[in-house]
């Protein structure tokens, strides 16, 4: 099994990166694979809702959202990081989480239907825990069951020297590794049992105005 760690920070190894790089050791710890996959610092344009997604199963734009999107289908669960950027998610993760989720549900890819999933929230000091409300929304929408530790899952730090300080923090990316990990084994063990993935409904859509 395998979970794919997302650093949606422009930095390639800063705080966002030494919180899911403890997460990451204590899923390997415990007999799960993981990879971080960097979304890498150039502009991520927004979705555009051309609606393209729909034909191709994967974004209109070539760039790093559809180097995930090609990743994803191996993957057993998910975690994805951020730093806080005026008191929310970076935009540049907002813009990949909307193109990625929004290409794959439009294009019935189920790269994500039922894959457990977690975000890991890095701050100087304040807005963890509005990032933290604001990107598990993504997952209930997806209908990916939301993975939490001990605590919020959240580090504070300027730079990796004091994220790896935060005692309480790094303790709280193992112990979310480790429930990530404890729930893949029951979800193996589940299947191995014969229990089956339930049946999906056509999408309804429901609009509040009639015509």
């Amino acid at each position: 099994m395998q979970v794919l760690l997302v650093n949606g920070s422009p930095h390639k190894e800063g705080c966002t990166y030494t919180a899911l790089g403890e997460v990451a050791k204590a899923l390997r710890e415990n007999g799960i694979g993981a990879k971080i996959f960097w979304i890498a610092s150039k502009p991520l344009a927004g979705c555009t809702a051309c609606h393209k997604c729909a034909r191709l199963n994967r974004c209109v734009f070539a760039d790093t959202v559809n180097e995930f999107l090609q990743l994803a289908l191996d993957y057993d669960g998910f975690v994805f990081g951020t730093p806080v950027h005026w008191g929310g998610a970076t935009g540049a993760i907002t813009s990949f989480l909307d193109r990625a989720f929004y290409a794959d549900l439009n294009g019935g890819g189920r790269r994500f239907l039922l894959k457990p999933a977690a975000t890991v929230i890095s701050a100087r000091r304040a807005g963890t825990t509005a990032t933290w409300d604001q990107l598990n929304k993504y997952f209930g929408l997806m209908q990916m069951p939301i993975v939490t530790s001990r605590y919020w899952n959240m580090v504070h730090g300027a730079n990796p020297r004091q994220v790896a300080q935060d005692l309480e923090g790094m303790q709280t990316m193992r112990v979310l590794g480790r429930n990530m990990a404890y729930f893949l084994k029951c979800k193996e063990a589940g299947g191995k049992l014969g229990v089956e993935m339930p049946p999906q409904e056509p999408l309804v859509f429901t609009n509040f105005i009639r015509e």
